[in-house]
C-alpha cells in the first residue's frame, strides 16, 4: 500500500448522473488557471467557510508550482476538458497525527447535484487507504448541512461538535464539526474472522 500503487489507479472515467462524465487525475502544474477558476467560481457566501483566500492567483499559483502528492493530494474530476471539482487529502507526514488524513472538497456549482461530490470523496478515501491511513476526518462550519449529510451517508461520523467556535471571514461565529472515518483494509477484515 502506498501513494504509488494508488496514482496508478489514475487517470480514471467516473460516471455521476445526469449522463455527467468525468476523468479523475491528481492537480498538475498547468492546470493553475483551471484550478483558479474553479475557485473563483464559489458564490461569495461558500468563500467564507474556506480558510485559504483562494481567490488570489498567487496562492493557487503556490500550490500548483509546489506539488507534494504525499503532503496534499488534489484529485480533481474535468468535465469536458474542465474542472468541475476537486478533493484533496491532506496528510500529516509525521507526528501524533501521521495516520489521521482530512479531506475537503469543493464542486463547481453548475456540476452540483450529480453526485460528483460523492465520487470524488470516495476515490480520496481510497486514495488514504492505499497510503496506510488509519483514519480520514473532515471539517465543516454549522451552516455546511448538506456537505455534512453526504459525508454521514458515506460512513462518517460526528466527532466532535463545538457551538460558535470558529469565525468566517466576516467575522461571524459559528458550529465547528469535525467528522471522522475509520479505514479498516481488507488484511485487518481478514484477521477478524
Amino acid at each position: 500500500m502506498s501513494l504509488d500503487s494508488a496514482l496508478e489507479e489514475f487517470p480514471k472515467t467516473i460516471q455521476c448522473r445526469e449522463n455527467t462524465v468525468c476523468v479523475a487525475r491528481p492537480l498538475a502544474p498547468e492546470d493553475e488557471k483551471m484550478f483558479h477558476e474553479l475557485f473563483l467560481s464559489m458564490p461569495s457566501h461558500e468563500l467564507m467557510f474556506i480558510k485559504h483566500r483562494v481567490t488570489d492567483p498567487e496562492v493557487i499559483r503556490d500550490w500548483c508550482r509546489n506539488i507534494d502528492l504525499g503532503r496534499n493530494f488534489p484529485l480533481l474530476a474535468l468535465v469536458d476538458g474542465k474542472i468541475a471539482g476537486a478533493a484533496t487529502l491532506h496528510q500529516q507526514l509525521g507526528g501524533w497525527r501521521r495516520h489521521i488524513g482530512r479531506i475537503s472538497v469543493y464542486v463547481h456549482p453548475q456540476f452540483r447535484g450529480r453526485g460528483l461530490a460523492r465520487e470524488l470523496v470516495q476515490e480520496t478515501v481510497e486514495v488514504a487507504r492505499q497510503c496506510g491511513l488509519k483514519k480520514v476526518e473532515a471539517e465543516f462550519i454549522g451552516k455546511q448541512e448538506g456537505g455534512i449529510k453526504m459525508f454521514s451517508l458515506l460512513g462518517f461520523s460526528t466527532l466532535v461538535r463545538l457551538p460558535d467556535y470558529v469565525k468566517d471571514m466576516q467575522a461571524v461565529a459559528h458550529d465547528y464539526i469535525l467528522m471522522g472515518l475509520d479505514l479498516v483494509t481488507d488484511e485487518e477484515y481478514a484477521g477478524m474472522g
